[in-house]
């Protein structure tokens, strides 16, 4: 079984680590073996450890999740040259990732949260060469979309790796409305998670508008709350969102 080199030990290696694990050997390295002994409680599955002072990557696939901050400071730690390293760093470019890090190649990668219950939608760009690898390794963790140019992934940066928590926002001032209009907290969140599952299903095929126009009826229930939504610019906000992320990607 092949074996995949996590450096950095946070939320998103975590996640990725948990789709991975019941198709690749795992190998994690930090700063602390407190830290990667939790890591590997997290994970549910045994996994190598390694402190990174000194690590040597030579001709090892690595996941690179640290802190875009912490690039150079990392870089001066690890030794060796990798076969190929998958960035997960938002906003960090290729150019500064072949700076400082030493590898045969450079792909960059940016899947969600999801990528624990392999349902992560993961954009991908870099090295052409290792495209079918790409989508191989980080299709087990979900979708995967190969996209021409950094500034795409970017954007995609702000959609899909970002929208978790803008979803999470809508999900849950959806439930607080039903709280408020006499709901049963628990059965607002039961509700509510129905809602999303399935609707996660009918997106994929049918355009959201379409979705829109079967669900509001002239006059009727549907059309008073989307009404409220306009008056309260949830389209604007949202679109303003993903240009703020955008934007701040650039920025890192």
């Amino acid at each position: 079984m092949k074996t995949i080199t996590f450096i950095g030990n946070g939320n998103m290696a975590l996640s990725i680590a948990k789709g991975l694990k019941n198709n690749y050997k795992i190998e994690v390295v930090g700063r602390s073996f407190e830290q990667l002994n939790k890591f590997e409680s997290e994970l549910g599955a045994a996994a190598e450890k390694a402190l990174m002072d000194n690590f040597n990557v030579d001709d090892k696939t690595v996941i690179f999740c640290v802190k875009p901050a912490n690039v150079e400071e990392v870089a001066t730690r690890i030794t060796g040259r990798a076969r190929v390293i998958y960035s997960v760093l938002a906003g960090t470019t290729m150019q500064k990732l072949k700076q400082n890090l030493n590898s045969h190649a450079v792909v960059r990668c940016m899947p969600n949260l999801a990528a624990s219950v392999g349902r992560s939608m993961t954009t991908l760009t870099g090295d052409e060469a290792f495209k079918d690898e790409a989508q191989e390794l980080l299709g087990t963790i979900g979708t995967t979309l190969w996209l021409g140019s950094e500034k795409e992934l970017d954007i995609a940066t702000a959609l899909a790796g970002s929208g978790p928590a803008y979803l999470t926002l809508i999900a849950e001032a959806l439930a607080d409305g039903a709280v408020k209009q006499g709901m049963k907290r628990a059965d607002a969140m039961t509700t509510m998670r129905g809602l999303f599952s399935g609707f996660g299903t009918l997106i994929q095929d049918i355009h959201p508008a379409l979705l829109k126009d079967a669900v509001m009826s002239p006059g009727g229930t549907t059309a008073a709350g989307y009404g409220a939504l306009e008056d309260g610019n949830v389209r604007a906000a949202c679109i303003n969102a993903i240009e703020k992320a955008y934007k701040r990607a650039t920025e890192l």
